[in-house]
C-alpha cells in the first residue's frame, strides 16, 4: 500500500499514468490495512480512531479481521489513486461531421469539471466576496458594540441622577421632618 506504480499494465488507455495503491479487499471482502506488514489476514484489536472500525460505545474495542498491506494474487479489489495525470482535453473522442458542400470538421463533448482559468477566477471571486462580507460584519459588530456601550453609559448616568435626586429628596424630607419635630 501507498506505493506508486506505473499503470501501463492496466491497458493502452492507462499508458503514462502513475497510480498509488490506496487499499483493497481480498476475495472474502476483508480490507487491507496500512501498517500491517503481512500478505495474509490477521485479527487485530481495534479501538476508536482505527480505520475499518466504528465503536458503538465509549472505550469499546473489538477484534476484527483485516488483511495486510502487501499486494498479492488473493485480492479481488485494488483501490488506486492517479498521481500523475495528463490534460484530459487531448483525449476526448471527437465525432467527425461531414456535410456536403461544407468543410469537414469534428465535434467533441464538453468535459465537465475541468479546472480552467475561468473556474479559478470564479472561485477566487467567491472567496474574496466571503472575506469582504466577514470584514463588513466585523465593522458593523464594532459599531453596534460602540452604540450599545454609549447607550448603556447614558442609561447608567440617568439611573445615577435619579438615585441622587431621590437621595436629595429623602434627605430634604428627613431634615424638614426633624425641624418640624424640634419645633413642636
Amino acid at each position: 500500500m501507498a506505493t506508486e506504480v506505473a499503470a501501463d499494465a492496466l491497458g493502452e488507455e492507462w499508458k503514462g499514468y502513475l497510480v498509488r495503491i490506496s487499499g483493497g479487499n481480498d476475495k472474502q471482502g476483508f480490507p487491507m490495512k496500512q501498517g500491517v506488514l503481512t500478505h495474509g489476514r490477521v485479527g487485530l484489536l481495534l479501538s476508536k480512531g482505527h480505520s475499518y472500525y466504528r465503536p458503538r460505545r465509549t472505550g469499546e474495542r473489538k477484534r476484527k479481521s483485516v488483511r495486510g498491506c502487501i499486494v498479492d494474487a488473493n485480492l479481488s479489489v485494488l483501490n488506486l489513486v492517479t498521481v500523475k495525470k495528463d490534460d484530459v482535453c487531448q483525449y476526448v473522442v471527437r465525432k467527425p461531421l461531414n456535410r456536403e458542400g461544407k468543410k469537414p470538421r469534428t465535434k467533441a463533448p464538453k468535459i465537465q469539471r475541468v479546472v480552467t482559468p475561468r473556474v479559478l477566477q470564479h472561485k477566487h471571486q467567491r472567496i474574496a466576496l466571503k472575506r469582504q462580507c466577514t470584514k463588513e460584519n466585523k465593522e458593523e459588530a464594532a459599531e453596534r458594540a460602540k452604540l450599545l456601550a454609549k447607550r448603556m453609559k447614558e442609561a447608567k448616568e440617568k439611573r445615577q441622577e435619579q438615585i441622587a435626586k431621590r437621595r436629595r429628596l429623602s434627605s430634604l424630607r428627613a431634615s424638614t421632618s426633624k425641624s418640624e419635630s424640634s419645633q413642636k
